[in-house]
Parts: structure tokens; C-alpha cells; sequence
């Protein structure tokens, strides 16, 4: 709805009436739930993608295995450490 730049201003000067008020709080409020569904929304999808996204990554049993030299080589170093006390 489109009003006169003088109406617009005299509005601004003089208030609303009640009733107006009261259709711009609904306005307000019919917002703000549509804004927050709609944030509820995204929030889900990108929770659920990103749960589908790190369950693949961390799935038990696809770790990628270390050289048997290298496994070898970390127990070596940690019998070094306990040695030097």
C-alpha cells in the first residue's frame, strides 16, 4: 500500500490509531514466526548434512592403516621417553 509523503509524515507526527497498531503488531508477529521457521529450517538441513558428512568420515572400521614401520617406529619412541626418567 502506497501513501502520500504527506500522509506519511502526518502519520509519523500524530501516531498511529489502535487499531492500526494492532494490525502492525500482527504483521510483526506473523513475521518473526515465518522468520524463525524458516531459520529452524536451515538449521536442520545444514545439522543434517553435516552429520551425513562426518558420519562417512568417521565410520569405525575405514580408518586407513599406518605402515607397519611407522606403528613400529611411534612404539620405539614412546619406550625412549619412558626410559629416560
Amino acid at each position: 500500500m502506497l501513501y502520500t509523503q504527506s500522509y506519511q509524515l502526518y502519520k509519523y507526527e500524530h501516531g498511529l490509531t489502535a487499531a492500526e497498531q494492532r494490525a502492525a503488531d500482527v504483521r510483526a508477529g506473523e513475521t518473526a514466526a515465518a522468520l524463525a521457521a524458516t531459520r529452524a529450517a536451515a538449521v536442520a538441513a545444514t545439522t543434517g548434512a553435516l552429520r551425513l558428512c562426518l558420519g562417512w568420515a568417521f565410520r569405525l572400521g575405514h580408518h586407513a592403516r599406518p605402515a607397519s614401520g611407522a606403528a613400529d617406529a611411534k612404539t620405539a619412541s614412546a619406550q625412549v621417553l619412558s626410559g629416560v626418567r
